[in-house]
């Protein structure tokens, strides 16, 4: 999937303004929104994004969305999104974080819980922030670019802090906003303890038997919360990430699709080829001819 660097640079065509690989934040309009389609839901990591004026229409899941002033929206990888309509006024903040950085960050729990936990407990990525809230986090994610756009010694360092210090007051808005839980704690923690184990062995682990069994769980317990929480199977879940770095590497590399195949763990190539073909609508072949 695309790191943070290779999607700002090849899909949003940046190069003097990326001052970090893992951290970027930016404000963006209707034309630079519809950019990020040609994401193809492969970017390998978490954004947040505030709406300050306009609406946005997306497909997100299958399921319409619309986001409006005060929305923040939390995206997170193995997550299908299309970007619809949006009004010409649309105006947003968006933070993007690269997922292996996440992962490094002190605060990694808390980065996962803002990820996972509102789709736990709405059933959606999205808090609706009041009007203190929304300049709160507004005039916090202009500090981020004000920041990069500095000669500060320690960027690196500082963009961490006030990424670390985003993410804590995001925490306190959801405890606030979302209200009454829906699904129990346990459920909660178990399903973002799932998300995190998927996001990084799913290449290499197809099987819900893996997963259940790292959670200390039954595949039926597992499957029947995956359900609960989103609607979807845990194969959904594993299916969609694997066509998400499929669909990367034929768009990106010239591996044969022999080599891809192996590299996804599939048992042959035909194998993966009808797996493609099912989830995508299109041979391997044709969609890196189409690409």
């Amino acid at each position: 999937m695309y790191k943070l660097s290779d999607f700002l640079t090849s899909i949003l065509g940046m190069t003097d303004d990326v001052v970090s690989d893992e951290l970027y934040c930016s404000e963006s309009n209707t034309r630079l929104t519809f950019l990020t389609n040609q994401m193809q839901e492969t970017l390998a990591g978490y954004s947040y994004t505030l709406v300050h004026d306009g609406w946005l229409q997306l497909l997100y899941n299958d399921h319409m969305l619309v986001l409006k002033q005060g929305d923040l929206m939390i995206y997170s990888p193995g997550v299908q999104i299309r970007i619809i309509n949006g009004s010409k006024n649309y105006h947003s903040a968006c933070l993007m974080i690269d997922e292996q950085a996440a992962l490094e960050i002190p605060a990694v729990r808390n980065v996962v819980h803002t990820a996972y936990q509102p789709i736990a407990e709405l059933g959606r990525p999205v808090i609706h922030l009041d009007e203190q809230q929304t300049a709160h986090f507004w005039q916090h994610m202009l500090e981020i670019i004000r920041y990069q756009h500095s000669n500060h010694r320690y960027l690196h360092e500082a963009l961490r802090t006030l990424f670390t210090q985003f993410v804590l007051d995001l925490m306190d808005a959801m405890a606030q906003n979302i209200g009454p839980v829906q699904v129990s704690e346990r459920t909660t923690e178990l399903f973002i303890a799932f998300m995190r184990l998927l996001n990084q062995h799913f290449i290499e682990h197809h099987d819900i038997g893996f997963y259940a069994e790292e959670l200390h769980v039954t595949t039926i317990h597992l499957s029947r919360i995956v359900r609960q929480v989103t609607g979807r199977t845990v194969v959904d879940y594993i299916s969609q990430m694997l066509l998400m770095e499929a669909s990367w590497l034929l768009q990106t590399t010239d591996f044969s699709i022999a080599a891809i195949s192996e590299q996804l763990h599939f048992s042959d190539q035909s194998s993966f080829g009808r797996f493609f073909t099912r989830m995508k609508g299109i041979s391997p072949k044709a969609y890196r001819m189409g690409r």
